[in-house]
């Protein structure tokens, strides 16, 4: 088992994190691997093998271990790993590994099992149209700009099984949740082979250096069943869960957790049918959109170009007035409440609290900088070089409330009292206008303080490794709330003199007693 575990560990040692990030090299785990090919070798006429991104070829091990009468055929792109492979491998005369992008070959080609940790990849970090123009045009299906990588293996690798064969996937369960997944889950559906999902609840990542939470896709071939099973995992050890489900294919264990297909809808995020849901506990839900707006903060496209802080200013001679207010960093915005006079502060501190806003060029300073960052190649970057002119700022007036991206905690609203830009650190919310005559802002803002309102959107996140949660703009319009609008006058009238009293104070004992009114209405 040593052995089985120091192939990765020693080529993780003496290779570059940078190359293996570049090629999106994150090793599965042995016993993971392991426990993918028992649900291969459930398909008892398994000959013809298939590993489509090959890596260090973990699960050829673990299945030659187990069944040496096989036949298996890999592809990886990476020729470094690709010679180390082959050299492992160099006894194993039923190997077949080919230095190729499986995404553009093999298409003629079935399997009886197929097995895969595929990359991922942001959808710019790789040939997104080209592959998207290749998948579309064998499966006669539509899919999402922005649909990873990771996810196109799948489709392609279904699309290659055999009658009865058995596809294994181990991939970050991001597409579960998120928009671009809703055509993946659509075209699962259809083939009608998914069988289980089981989703990685760990505290800690399965894949080292890998900011993702995992999940393990299985997909039969098969007409033994039309369900789909949800399953949790909370740690390594309970990957004997998943060895029973395995084992007892195709009958289901007892569970509230499967669906027929017909039950699955692919539009909304799967994490309701293995995560227990908040918003159930409350009565009246509207979407956060019907009360405002959330849109993503300002993407510059090169931050260590277009922010500034004071010495930078003074370094190249540019004026305030071609600066415009900015937070840059979550970092710099403490609590919930963001001033004028802790603008000032960070000012003073020389934070980057600026963006440079090229008004006019006629300036001469400004010019000059602007020639630097031609001559850095600033103006030819992905966001920049779709932008005319390259450095003009994108329109997005300050919001008065911002939230986090990230999180662990809960999501974070902070009340932008100073009034200036923010970064993608922060998304911006927009109170919609035409609600002003019965729901304040005050009102608004103190519903977002509160647990019950943080609890509610959790149904809405995207759970990535290590407990971090991340909403995307949508995530937050499309996720529910309390409406406000249902409330009594009265209790209007108490929750803001709640907040007109205290939200000034060091006093948090007042966001409590306001949830307190939200559950006596809502409750």
């Amino acid at each position: 088992m040593n052995y089985q575990k120091t192939i990765e560990t020693e080529y993780s040692k003496q290779v570059s994190l940078e190359r293996r990030k570049k090629f999106a090299q994150f090793f599965t785990p042995y016993s993971i691997a392991d426990l993918m090919i028992k649900w291969l070798l459930g398909n008892e006429n398994l000959q013809t093998v298939l590993e489509p991104a090959f890596g260090l070829g973990v699960f050829s091990r673990a299945l030659l271990s187990k069944k040496n009468d096989v036949q298996i055929k890999g592809f990886e792109i990476d020729n470094l790993i690709f010679e180390k492979a082959k050299k492992e491998f160099s006894g194993t005369e039923k190997l077949n590994l080919l230095l190729e992008d499986y995404m553009y070959n093999d298409w003629n080609n079935k399997y009886d099992g197929i097995i895969c940790n595929p990359p991922y990849f942001k959808f710019h970090d790789y040939d997104n149209k080209n592959i998207l123009k290749e998948i579309e045009s064998k499966l006669k299906c539509k899919l999402n700009g922005f649909t990873n990588l990771y996810t196109l293996f799948l489709l392609k690798s279904i699309y290659q099984l055999k009658p009865n064969g058995r596809c294994a996937y181990i991939i970050p369960s991001e597409f579960l949740n998120s928009d671009y997944g809703k055509l993946v889950k659509t075209h699962l559906l259809k083939t009608g082979t998914l069988r289980h999902i089981i989703v990685f609840d760990f505290e800690e990542n399965v894949f080292d250096d890998a900011l993702t939470t995992a999940s393990i896709i299985l997909c039969a071939n098969d007409n033994k069943t039309n369900k789909v099973q949800f399953t949790n995992i909370q740690s390594i050890k309970d990957l004997d869960i998943v060895e029973n489900l395995i084992e007892n294919y195709p009958i289901f264990s007892e569970t509230s957790k499967i669906y027929s297909f017909s039950e699955l809808n692919p539009e909304i995020k799967w994490k309701a049918y293995y995560q227990q849901q908040n918003g159930h506990k409350y009565k009246n839900l509207v979407s956060f959109s019907t009360y405002a707006k959330v849109v993503r903060g300002i993407a510059t496209g090169a931050n260590d170009y277009f922010t500034f802080n004071l010495s930078k200013a003074k370094k190249y001679n540019i004026d305030e007035k071609f600066l415009l207010p900015c937070v840059c960093r979550s970092a710099d915005v403490q609590g919930n409440f963001f001033t004028k006079s802790d603008f000032e502060e960070l000012k003073n501190r020389d934070k980057n609290v600026f963006l440079i806003n090229v008004i006019n060029t006629k300036s001469e300073n400004v010019a000059k900088y602007l020639i630097k960052g031609e001559q850095e190649k600033i103006d030819r970057k992905f966001l920049t070089a779709s932008r005319n002119p390259w450095y003009s700022l994108e329109k997005r007036p300050p919001s008065p409330i911002w939230v986090s991206v990230f999180n662990r905690t809960g999501l974070r609203f902070v009340r932008n009292e100073a009034n200036i830009s923010n970064l993608t650190t922060f998304h911006c919310i927009y109170p919609q206008e035409n609600i002003f005559s019965d729901i304040s802002i005050d009102l608004l803002f103190a519903y977002l303080l509160t647990d019950t309102a943080r609890q509610i959107f959790e149904d809405n996140s995207r759970e990535y490794g290590n407990g971090l949660q991340k909403f995307e703009p949508n995530d937050l319009n499309k996720g529910k709330m309390l409406d406000l609008g249902k409330l009594s006058t009265s209790s209007k009238q108490k929750i803001e003199v709640l907040y007109q009293k205290n939200f000034n104070t060091n006093n948090r004992q007042f966001i409590k007693e306001i949830d307190n009114v939200f559950m006596e209405n809502f409750g």
